[in-house]
């Protein structure tokens, strides 16, 4: 065989791989990426308590509430087993970024360091052992469930415009789910939590009419759009 037709063969079977490989929706590319992304933050913003008028709620809401609508996106657009899939997926991050932050805490500082730095490095960053259980319970329960809700729901109507109020409905559900779980696990005990667990489940379901309907409709839509184009 001469370099001709060596390189013919080489072209042909490259070819017939592309054909035959399975290929990646580009919307559950670029949200599988994006949701990776959204899991590690969740955590760190959640260090931060914030004022929206007379409801106070963790900061972190505004992260899990993308991590809802984007698994309802996908579900949406690529059937619940891709969503849950991907739910399942987002551990891999989280528990990376969460041993590298204690492997990073337990380093010693430079001693040049910032010295209100050191400080407030563990604070921003870590997390109590139960913090942490607490968190990997709250998110696996609730996004699995907002998957099979909002999956339950297109079943029951079958109709593309009641998206966004399936939309709503399984953030609202998965949303008091969370709180339930996250603040029982993590604070019972050690202080009153129907309080707290009121006052952060009132804030995430007015956040969840208000925001959810609009984010996963734009979602939905654009992952519809990219998916065409590819």
């Amino acid at each position: 065989m001469n370099h001709k037709d060596l390189r013919h063969a080489i072209f042909t079977l490259a070819m017939r791989m592309d054909q035959t490989s399975p290929s990646i929706p580009r919307s559950l590319f670029l949200y599988a990426i994006f949701y990776g992304g959204m899991v590690c933050i969740a955590g760190v913003l959640g260090v931060k308590q914030v004022s929206l008028g007379p409801l106070a709620v963790e900061a972190g809401v505004f992260a899990f509430l993308l991590l809802v609508v984007m698994s309802s996106a996908v579900a949406e657009l690529h059937g619940q087993a891709t969503a849950t899939l991907l739910v399942r997926l987002g551990f891999v991050p989280l528990l990376i970024a969460t041993a590298l932050i204690q492997f990073v805490i337990a380093l010693p500082n430079d001693p040049d360091m910032y010295p209100p730095a050191i400080e407030a490095f563990p604070i921003v960053v870590g997390s109590s052992a139960r913090l942490m259980i607490a968190g990997f319970i709250s998110y696996g329960t609730s996004q699995t469930l907002n998957v099979l809700v909002f999956d339950r729901l297109r079943r029951g109507t079958g109709a593309s415009r009641t998206l966004w109020l399936r939309g709503m409905i399984a953030s609202v559900v998965s949303q008091i789910v969370d709180t339930v779980l996250f603040i029982t696990i993590a604070f019972y005990g050690d202080r009153p939590i129907l309080a707290l667990m009121g006052g952060q489940m009132l804030t995430k379901v007015v956040l969840s009419i208000m925001l959810v309907p609009v984010l996963i409709t734009g979602f939905v839509g654009f992952g519809r759009w990219i998916d065409r184009r590819a």
